[in-house]
């Protein structure tokens, strides 16, 4: 299925995201627009993808578009939505990508307009090897979810899940990469310090990655037979530090994100 017109309300990190693994996949929608209200950020959107239309400090445009994004941080969700209410469409599909704020209260916000789903999109997505969870509100039948998770499926796995649940992937998985990123980084240039060139250094720690997660995956093994099987643990006396700041600092974000 061919994605014939997006909008974007927010021009920031997701919008960059989602356009360029749109472009990667080869499946970049017939029209963008895209709404927000810094200029340079929308030039710089503009640049990389010259096919898209942008508005400064308007987003009315981008939310005429057979599928809306918004691209809103969930505070900001009450002083632009009442906003966009005259401008959706009413055969329109708005997918909301923040946490915290739910279908109902979206519809709300939008004056009543119920054709809503939500998606906690990640930032592999920008290769296509995303894992956007997605969940529809009840006014949405299946030629609508088709629609949907078909502009989601260039950018990799959709699933469909209950609400409720989206905020555990909001911290599992869409905040996921930053917990291992700077490690992955480190553990490279750490390689490269010991000898190995950058493309050897980066080539051992990408197959390594791979393969830890193939092992627990595939091996059917539990976690404690997958830890054993490397009998030299360098990092054991910190792993209590990494775990505990694990616990308390996610914990700590969901209270910020749990929908009141």
């Amino acid at each position: 299925m061919s994605i014939e017109s997006v909008g974007f309300v927010g021009g920031g990190r997701i919008a960059r995201i989602m356009l360029e693994g749109w472009r990667r996949a080869g499946a970049m929608p017939e029209r963008v627009v895209v709404g927000d209200p810094n200029a340079a950020t929308l030039d710089a959107l503009k640049a990389a993808h010259p096919s898209i239309e942008t508005c400064v400090g308007d987003n009315c445009a981008a939310a005429g578009q057979s599928i809306v994004f918004l691209g809103l941080h969930p505070a900001a969700m009450g002083d632009a939505l009442p906003a966009l209410a005259g401008s959706v469409e009413p055969s329109s599909i708005i997918v909301s990508l923040a946490p915290k704020v739910t279908i109902a209260a979206l519809s709300s916000l939008l004056g009543g307009f119920d054709r809503i789903a939500r998606a906690i999109p990640n930032a592999p997505s920008i290769v296509g090897s995303g894992f956007n969870p997605v969940a529809f509100g009840p006014a949405l039948g299946p030629a609508d979810r088709e629609a949907v998770l078909a502009s989601l499926a260039p950018l990799g796995e959709a699933p469909v899940v209950d609400e409720s649940a989206l905020e555990a992937y909001a911290i599992s998985a869409a905040m996921g990469p930053t917990y291992l990123w700077f490690q992955l980084y480190g553990l490279r240039e750490i390689a490269r310090s010991f000898g190995l060139s950058e493309e050897a250094a980066s080539v051992a720690v990408e197959r390594m990655t791979r393969g830890a997660l193939d092992t627990m995956s595939a091996s059917g093994l539990g976690p404690a037979d997958v830890m054993d099987l490397v009998a030299v643990h360098p990092l054991a006396a910190a792993e209590p530090a990494f775990l505990e700041a694990y616990r308390t600092s996610l914990a700590a974000v969901m209270e910020r994100i749990r929908p009141a």
